[in-house]
């Protein structure tokens, strides 16, 4: 046996849960700075090596983002800005070629801006025939970092009442645009989960929202929403998860149509393939599928 195999580093549950806190503790007054996660983080690998090592294994790569590249001759793309109400809002749309008209989907990002991997997700959506938006909500800050580590302590000074108005705003923008069909989507990852729930709950011009992981609004907001609903979990997000029953039954309570799924051994981010170690490809699939399959029976 080789004496110089270096053995993979264990990620335990623990190590998730923190890296979790870290990443969202960016949208707090108080973020959790990055020595002192890697402090807690060594405590838990038994040294700052395997910290280290961990660390980069969790975090994002972007280099690995695009799984549909930016010029794909299948697609259209550009970067526009709309007025929300913050001011002009910066997105990225893409749609299929030559499209005359088809549903349109609303693209939410998670606590790191639009990004390399929100942009590819926004193409994904356009593969399968709609008109996506990916919108920029740190456009209030002047638009989204090159790097995580900008984008990440910005979230915490970011308006979020401001960022809601922006939300439906991309609503209204995609109802009406040239290549849309009138019914508009929203789909949303982490904060941007979230962003799709209070989405709902501001605009009636909504058509279908599906938030990954999203945190929930208050039992109280179900009435006022008027768009079906997808909502998926992941079971060992016990952060967020825990907080979906309630929602799932609230909007029930109010007559609002609602799918919701929890997947058993999925992390939080578990759709991010640039985070491999949170990413889980076949509930990444499978969420996608019933997502895709949810936006084209609604938007059509």
């Amino acid at each position: 046996m080789d004496q110089h195999v270096v053995q993979r580093p264990v990620i335990t549950q623990d190590m998730f849960n923190l890296f979790d806190d870290y990443i969202h503790s960016s949208m707090r007054t108080s973020p959790m700075p990055r020595r002192a996660f890697m402090r807690r983080l060594a405590k838990l690998a038994g040294g700052t090596a395997a910290a280290a090592s961990i660390a980069s294994m969790l975090e994002c790569n972007y280099a690995v983002a695009d799984t549909i590249k930016a010029d794909d001759s299948r697609l259209d793309t550009q970067w526009l800005t709309y007025k929300g109400m913050s001011g002009d809002v910066k997105a990225y749309l893409a749609k299929p070629k030559n499209v005359t008209k088809a549903g349109a989907i609303v693209v939410t990002h998670e606590n790191r801006g639009l990004n390399p991997h929100i942009q590819d997700v926004t193409r994904r959506f356009a593969v399968e025939g709609f008109v996506a938006l990916g919108v920029d909500y740190m456009s209030q800050l002047g638009g989204t970092p090159p790097t995580e580590e900008e984008a990440m302590p910005l979230f915490a000074k970011m308006d979020p009442v401001k960022a809601v108005g922006d939300g439906v705003a991309a609503v209204s923008f995609m109802k009406t645009h040239a290549n849309s069909n009138g019914k508009v989507g929203a789909v949303g990852f982490c904060w941007g989960g979230g962003m799709v729930n209070q989405v709902a709950v501001n605009s009636p011009d909504l058509t279908a929202g599906v938030a990954y992981y999203g945190v929930q609004p208050k039992a109280e907001d179900a009435k006022k929403v008027k768009a079906k609903m997808m909502l998926h979990y992941g079971a060992l997000d016990e952060r967020i998860t825990a907080g979906g029953p309630a929602w799932v039954e609230a909007l029930k309570a109010n007559g609002v149509d609602v799918q919701s799924f929890v997947y058993p051994n999925a992390q939080h981010a578990f759709n991010n393939d640039t985070s491999p170690e949170r990413y889980n490809p076949e509930v990444a699939k499978l969420a996608w599928d019933r997502t895709t399959e949810f936006f084209k029976k609604n938007l059509a």
